[in-house]
């Protein structure tokens, strides 16, 4: 899809994106129909796709993309599907993460060329790998120093050893981001120098790691467990905006929501409703600093997960279940398929089956959804010229 020519004087916007794997994002381009499948999303669908029904390519809105392995070239192009999750930076891995809809939200709030920095790596904490460098270095607690002492660790090789590790992926994030700052037009082939760039905002996405890390969290059942999860997130913000000379630089905190509202938690789900609603209070808090006010915001991404792929999802994990039943009752390959069929038939509708390609991820990557990452995007675009109001 073309768009028109931006008008003259128009410095680059630019907008950086980072995060671990739901930031990467894991969702297939297979998923994209189940967006169309909800008159609420169809909309988005239409933007997301072209005439011809595929994926748009935005001519003004190029990305870098640095993920994937240390020595990895970013990758770098204008934004489309594939831009999502890739074991090699340069390399499309065929799914989407936030960027797609941030971008093209972003296009049609912002009318001036647009240079999206994205860095993420799955598998990473704030606590320890993105670490920023005012929050010193990582410290054991008490009771992590006890069962280390218990357990006969040599205390000053795991000091060390931990240390050596903190800020890695903080520092390979600022050095993609200063690259690519210090000559644009490497990256956006519409960047004039006489009219310069402006930082348009910072979205960040992850928690996953942290939120599940009983060491760091020792008391993460209890309201306040995840409280250094929040002074380490505003020393992120305020290291970010120090390097980037960027004082009051729009930052979005892209809260960890797979799950859905914990309000709405079924039985299965019942044993982790505290631990992740502390976790997600303590992800948001920054935003309530009045160092903050006016230019960090929290979103709920929550607020995206799918209820009818929840319900459908946990009717396959009964047809799981059952087929489990029957392969220890001893019953051959084909009787097992023979009753199988039939369940399903009585327990999935025609709609059931159209939902299920909907999803192609694991819950803690938000299914692999492309209408759950689809809203996700569009919700960060929003807030960070909600900013503007």
């Amino acid at each position: 899809m073309v768009f028109a020519s931006f008008s003259a004087a128009n410095p680059l916007k630019v907008y950086i994106l980072a995060g671990q794997s739901n930031m990467e994002g894991h969702a297939k381009l297979s998923s994209f129909d189940h967006i169309g499948m909800d008159p609420k999303t169809a909309p988005i669908l239409k933007e997301m796709r072209g005439a011809s029904g595929e994926p748009v390519e935005l001519e003004d809105v190029w990305i870098t993309y640095r993920t994937g392995k240390e020595e990895d070239q970013p990758g770098v192009g204008k934004l489309t599907a594939g831009f999502g999750a890739r074991r090699v930076s340069t390399e499309d891995g065929g799914k989407i993460g936030p960027e797609f809809t941030f971008g093209i939200y972003t296009r049609k709030l912002v009318n001036k060329p647009i240079l999206i920095i994205k860095t993420a790596w799955g598998g990473k904490s704030i606590n320890t790998d993105f670490r920023p460098p005012s929050a010193g270095p990582y410290q054991f607690n008490k009771k992590q120093l006890e069962t280390f002492k218990k357990q006969g660790k040599d205390i000053a090789k795991m000091k060390a050893e931990r240390n050596a590790k903190v800020g890695h992926y903080y520092r390979m994030m600022m050095d993609h981001v200063r690259s690519v700052l210090n000559d644009p037009g490497k990256v956006h082939p519409g960047y004039n120098a006489e009219d310069g760039y402006e930082l348009g905002g910072f979205v960040w996405f992850q928690g996953w790691n942290d939120m599940v890390d009983s060491g760091t969290y020792p008391d993460r059942g209890n309201k306040g467990g995840y409280d250094k999860y929040s002074e380490v997130m505003a020393h992120f913000i305020r290291d970010v905006r120090r390097e980037l000379k960027s004082p009051k630089l729009p930052f979005v905190i892209g809260v960890m929501g797979a799950g859905g509202p914990t309000d709405l938690y079924g039985p299965r789900q019942k044993r982790y409703k505290n631990t992740h609603q502390y976790f997600r209070d303590s992800m948001a808090a920054p935003a309530s600093l009045p160092e903050f006010k006016g230019n960090v915001t929290a979103v709920l991404t929550e607020k995206y997960w799918d209820l009818e792929l929840d319900a459908v999802d946990q009717k396959r994990g009964e047809l799981r279940s059952k087929e489990k039943e029957l392969k220890e009752e001893g019953l051959s390959k084909k009787e097992i398929s023979n009753q199988l069929k039939g369940i399903e038939a009585k327990l999935f509708t025609a709609r059931d089956r159209e939902l299920l390609k909907g999803i192609t991820n694991a819950d803690y990557h938000y299914k692999g959804s492309a209408k759950i990452m689809a809203q996700i995007g569009k919700a960060f675009a929003e807030a960070l010229e909600g900013f503007k109001k």
